[in-house]
């Protein structure tokens, strides 16, 4: 009887020992190929102001510190670059500090950038650059770099060209009339290629995009805001996954998610509902982190998921409708640039689900397989990613 009791802890311990190495795995790949703990490569954000009295503005929200490391959109965080360490000593600079530092690159971004007007380049100078309180080391410091100029007042068109050396971008114009107080902003252009934009009209200041353009430009940003930059969105939907691989609980888990996403994205952009970023942001980390430790307890989806999705789809919402703002609706087409967002979105949903589904149906068909070799190891590590987030984004917004 002693001997048959030492020989079942024996196949305890070694199948425990087995359990954790292979988590060990996960833990490890997980590690290098999320970017958890290092600053994520942010396109930048450029805006230019055209106005009547012949200025022109723009503002380039960037990361100096990436500008002075090259680090740029070839990498998806700054620990994969070469000047990761140089990149972290900058990071740490006071304001002033880092001030001093960029001012070696003034010429370098000046002869790299260029505003052209009808086909013709506008010299342009550096305003200021407003660089914030390092703050919180763990995530990106977003400084903004100011240029100004002047263009004909007859101009028809701009074209705006930003290296990609320098990182990718995201583009708007906008056109003010300061006499009649009548602006109108452009539709954004992203360009991940070394390129200038596309030009942006001066002559119709209000007129209607057409809808093939804002179909374009909004389904993609939807898409792309989920694949590939969406991490937490794509975490909490691989977290849905994870439960089964029974293609009916899946759908309706995605349905419920949809439903309620679309509907505090639309009532976020018309402000029909405000809650602070610093609120829906953590929360949003801690929905990740709930769906993800579910699994580990539950085998079968249980009559209170369904609701909570729903509830957890409202917050991801709220996120959605926070970018959405930044980004930009065009004037006289909120409602057209919303729903093609919101198509962009389920589009990015959809990838991620079916990708998930075929290529690990093909591996895992049993369930119980299924569970033991996938829910488990992936929702600890979906739920240990989760609860880091949080933490991370708690000590961001509140300290």
């Amino acid at each position: 009887m002693l001997l048959a009791s030492r020989s079942f802890e024996s196949v305890c311990v070694d199948r425990l020992k087995q359990i954790l190495r292979q988590l060990s795995l996960f833990l490890t790949a997980i590690t290098l190929y999320l970017p958890v703990s290092a600053d994520v490569v942010k396109p930048a954000l450029v805006e230019i102001s055209v106005y009547t009295d012949e200025r022109v503005e723009i503002e380039i929200r960037t990361s100096v510190e990436a500008l002075l490391t090259e680090i740029n959109g070839r990498f998806r965080n700054t620990t994969e670059s070469p000047n990761a360490e140089a990149y972290d000593r900058f990071r740490e600079m006071s304001a002033d500090d880092l001030t001093v530092a960029f001012r070696s690159f003034h010429d370098r971004l000046l002869n790299g950038v260029q505003l052209a007007i009808d086909g013709k380049a506008v010299p342009l100078q550096i305003a200021s650059v407003d660089i914030p309180p390092p703050g919180y080391t763990k995530v990106p410091r977003a400084s903004v770099i100011y240029l100004e100029g002047h263009i004909p007042r007859d101009a028809l068109a701009l074209t705006w060209y930003y290296p990609l050396a320098f990182g990718d971008q995201a583009v708007r114009v906008r056109q003010v009339n300061e006499e009649t107080n009548q602006w109108h902003w452009s539709a954004h252009q992203w360009i991940r290629e070394d390129r200038p934009t596309d030009p942006f009209s001066l002559t119709e200041i209000f007129g209607q995009p057409s809808q093939i353009k804002v179909m374009n430009t909004y389904v993609e940003a939807g898409f792309f805001h989920i694949v590939p930059r969406g991490w937490d969105h794509m975490l909490f939907i691989m977290g849905i996954f994870l439960m089964t691989l029974k293609l009916k609980p899946l759908i309706w888990q995605a349905t419920m998610f949809t439903l309620a996403h679309s509907i505090t994205l639309t009532a976020g952009v018309f402000e029909w509902i405000r809650l602070p970023v610093a609120i829906v942001e953590p929360l949003i980390a801690l929905s990740i982190a709930y769906v993800a430790i579910e699994n580990l307890f539950l085998k079968h989806m249980s009559r209170f998921r369904l609701p909570v999705v729903f509830a957890f789809g409202l917050l991801h919402g709220l996120g959605f409708a926070s970018m959405l703002t930044d980004f930009g609706l065009p004037e006289g087409a909120y409602i057209q640039a919303l729903l093609w967002f919101n198509v962009g979105v389920e589009f990015g949903q959809l990838a991620v689900l079916f990708a998930g589904y075929f290529v690990l149906s093909i591996w895992f068909s049993r369930e119980s397989t299924f569970r033991r070799w996938v829910t488990l190891p992936g929702s600890v590590i979906i739920g240990w990613i989760g609860v880091s987030w949080c933490y991370d984004r708690i000590l961001y917004f509140w300290t």
